[in-house]
């Protein structure tokens, strides 16, 4: 009898139990109201997403979902850059987007310089194309853009403000200007044509009864390897006994092009960088084959020398002994993945980062020169390339000896 009163008692506990859990599943444990309350029918909600529509259905205010969403993407993003030191991590809005996507595009035209980094006092202008709007316009190296059509470009990414300088041929875009970076801005109206970037530039220079080439390489665009070594091969056809090789305000461009420019130089199977990645896995690049015997070389770099023009500077330092000139490089150190987001937008994260022939990361740090020679503000001449140029004698005395 016993027996049965307690088996009773049981059943009319888990019927009511039952009931209770049914009516209120968030009393449950964490782990136990998992497995009741989400199944493929009811999956569970993001705790982001979970706020985003609490906001929309609870907030005082009548508000934006796209833009909750916007600054809750913004958030989480600000936070990589400040907790892992990420200054390459970026959220593009669906307009931002949009401008970086049509600003690639041939039918889309520019003023005709490179740039620097966006900081505090604004983007400063790395190297001005001949012939272009910003030459004819009086823009140099140095100078340092702070507005564009009247708008601050104060806190914008790098990418954005170009994508907002760029635009179709025949358009003007008005630039506030501060010269060498000082004084008050001033403002120029640029009239935007097509740009031929060209990769290469090469001279040949007299320097203390010694014949010394110049080759600069602008950008490692695709093709940037083969313009390189003709550049090369016309400076030793004029009687180059060695060569400076400009890198600065070189930006990068893409990876293959850094490890067969090198491979230009480099014995076959050198190391020329690794990457390592959580996701896509890691990788050791090597020279493909040297096709140049060069002859004796220094590197110039500058701040904004950069990602792969940082990997080609780094590899002939290391393999080949090549003195680098000038000052730090940008610290690039990382590459990024761009994937595009249901609203339109897309996120630029970053995915893996670089390691020299060295096993040297060189994010946030850059390559520092073997031999340190700044570039003053207003200095008359280019005393960073005289200064490559004495380094370059002395390589090839020493060759010869």
């Amino acid at each position: 009898m016993k027996t049965a009163f307690l088996a009773l008692w049981a059943v009319i506990v888990g019927l009511v139990l039952g009931m209770w859990i049914g009516g209120h599943p968030d009393n449950l444990p964490g782990p136990v109201r998992d497995v009741f309350v989400r199944s493929e029918i009811a999956p569970a909600r993001s705790v982001s997403t979970q706020a985003a529509d609490l906001i929309e259905e609870k907030y005082f205010r009548v508000t934006d979902p796209d833009k909750v969403q916007d600054a809750s993407i913004r958030g989480m993003v600000r936070r990589l850059r400040e907790q892992y030191d990420d200054r390459f991590t970026h959220y593009f809005d669906p307009k931002q987007n949009q401008q970086l996507t049509e600003s690639l595009e041939s039918s889309f035209s520019g003023v005709g310089m490179t740039v620097g980094s966006n900081t505090d006092k604004g983007l400063e202008v790395g190297y001005v194309f001949r012939k272009s709007p910003a030459k004819r316009a009086g823009i140099e190296p140095g100078d340092v853009i702070v507005t564009v059509d009247g708008e601050s470009i104060r806190g914008e990414e790098v990418e954005l403000i170009v994508a907002r300088i760029k635009g179709p041929e025949g358009t003007d875009v008005t630039l506030g200007i501060r010269k060498g970076g000082r004084g008050e801005p001033r403002e120029l109206e640029l009239t935007r044509q097509q740009i031929r970037v060209p990769v290469t530039a090469n001279r040949i220079r007299e320097v203390d009864g010694r014949t010394l080439g110049y080759v600069q390489l602008t950008t490692f665009s695709r093709g940037a390897s083969r313009a390189l070594k003709r550049a090369m091969g016309r400076v030793v056809e004029k009687g180059a006994e060695g060569v400076v090789l400009d890198l600065r305000a070189n930006g990068g461009g893409l990876l293959p092009e850094a490890v067969l420019t090198s491979s230009l130089f480099l014995p076959k199977g050198e190391t020329v960088v690794e990457t390592r990645s959580r996701t896509e896995g890691d990788e050791v690049y090597k020279a493909v084959g040297g096709d140049i015997d060069p002859p004796p070389m220094v590197v110039l770099v500058n701040r904004d020398t950069a990602s792969a023009a940082e990997i080609l500077a780094a590899a002939l330092q290391a393999s080949n002994d090549v003195p680098v000139v000038g000052t730090r490089t940008y610290g690039k150190g990382v590459f990024q993945q761009v994937m595009g987001l249901d609203n339109g937008g897309a996120l630029d994260l970053t995915v893996g980062e670089f390691l020299t022939a060295r096993g040297v990361s060189l994010a946030g740090k850059g390559l520092e020169p073997d031999v340190r020679a700044p570039l003053p503000k207003d200095a008359r001449r280019d005393v960073q390339l005289d200064r490559a140029y004495d380094v370059l004698g002395d390589e090839v005395a020493a060759a010869g000896s």
